[in-house]
């Protein structure tokens, strides 16, 4: 491949995920803000928790500082190893709304999440159910406001993207890419015109439902060996005929996901064959993201160093590497247009942003090494479990 079809090349794969970015900024939105006369049904808060002693305390206490709702707080120990459980029955004394449930044990071929999720679901009270990961942080108004926007939507399941805080070096560089790869890459008008399931995505962190939906999809049922329930679970509602929608939760909660470099790494490596590293798309994704987010860099350096090895004077017609300069170029802006973009938005690091090209690189190491994992039969699985595919039994 020449240079200059190289350059073509790149700059089209940059170019399509930068437009399609730039359209869904416009449609991806808050929730609606409240108003004096609105009402807002009870919700069953659901909180799967293993081994969450850590943060556990500041989940509780940003939920039942929820406004303008009645709650049914129910959070189901998972087997924890550490002082989870203590917290837990320590905040029920002090607020009654909290419920501590234990897990029963795991049944062969479910992952953890999704069992114990499907277990929360039949405690709950009330006829709206969020399901919220341990790690979130939520504003007073957030719970109210994701139940008008499930109202409102007429969306069978919605889910809030969180603003996600990062600390680590991988963190920072990774992280932000959620918010990226689905602005980039998922057409959030034909998710809301079409129910195909293709279209199906969300964030696992944090979904709210009815009962009735859940109950006719086969709640987390349908999805119980997914290790990555922000796809699976959306179209698994999709397929059972339903719409789901997405939401910018930025100023209504924050997420920290992993606290480590290898946190990141397996948490991302876990969900990875349900996403990117799926068989028949791995090698789509490899192509599109080097071609869109590192060669333009690649190619604008190889280019300006052509041009100034070139003698002046030596051929007076435009070359194909002064053609291939600007197309680099142009293709570069549309590679770090959107990372830029995103990190105002949703208040992400910099430092990740300015190294985007790296970060690609990162992300499908990641998924590479998931497929490898999954090719020699071990797959990764999470929080001392094995994936659910990986043997006939699973630990408790």
């Amino acid at each position: 491949m020449t240079p200059l079809v190289l350059a073509w090349v790149a700059l089209g794969c940059a170019a399509v995920p930068a437009l399609l970015y730039l359209w869904n900024s416009f449609l991806f939105r808050e929730p609606p803000a409240m108003s004096a006369t609105v009402s807002v049904p009870p919700i069953s808060v659901l909180i799967p928790a293993r081994n969450e002693e850590l943060g556990i305390e500041a989940c509780l206490r940003s939920v039942l500082a929820s406004a303008r709702v009645e709650l049914d707080v129910i959070v189901l120990d998972d087997h924890s190893l550490d002082r989870t459980a203590d917290i837990v029955r320590a905040l029920g004394r002090e607020d009654p709304r909290v419920r501590l449930e234990s897990a029963p044990p795991l049944p062969a071929g479910w992952c953890g999440k999704q069992h114990a999720c499907f277990q929360l679901a039949k405690r709950a009270r009330f006829e709206t159910l969020t399901f919220l990961d341990a790690d979130v942080r939520l504003q007073p108004e957030a719970l109210a406001r994701m139940a008008l926007f499930l109202n409102h939507s007429g969306a069978g399941l919605v889910s809030g993207f969180p603003r996600q805080v990062t600390g680590t070096v991988l963190e920072k560089l990774l992280i932000p890419l959620i918010h990226w790869l689905l602005l980039c890459f998922l057409p959030l008008w034909g998710m809301r015109h079409f129910r195909w399931s293709a279209f199906g995505a969300g964030c696992g962190q944090w979904f709210m439902t009815t009962r009735t939906a859940y109950e006719k999809v086969g709640g987390h049922a349908a999805v119980k060996a997914s290790l990555h329930d922000g796809i699976t679970l959306p179209r698994a509602y999709r397929r059972a005929g339903f719409v789901t929608d997405l939401g910018d939760a930025t100023n209504l909660a924050t997420c920290r996901m992993y606290r480590s470099a290898s946190g990141v790494w397996y948490g991302l490596a876990k969900n990875a064959r349900e996403g990117m590293a799926a068989t028949g798309q791995i090698g789509f994704w490899t192509v599109v993201l080097l071609c869109g987010q590192v060669v333009p860099l690649l190619n604008l350096v190889a280019s300006v160093g052509r041009q100034l090895s070139h003698v002046p004077g030596t051929d007076p017609r435009i070359t194909s590497d002064e053609l291939a300069f600007p197309l680099a170029a142009t293709a570069l802006v549309f590679t770090f247009a959107p990372r830029l973009f995103a990190t105002l938005r949703f208040r992400q690091s910099w430092f990740g942003a300015i190294l985007h090209p790296v970060a690609i690189l990162l992300l499908l190491a990641v998924q590479w090494f998931a497929v490898i994992r999954t090719l020699i039969g071990k797959p990764v699985g999470w929080k001392g479990r094995a994936h659910p595919n990986d043997s006939p039994t699973q630990p408790s």
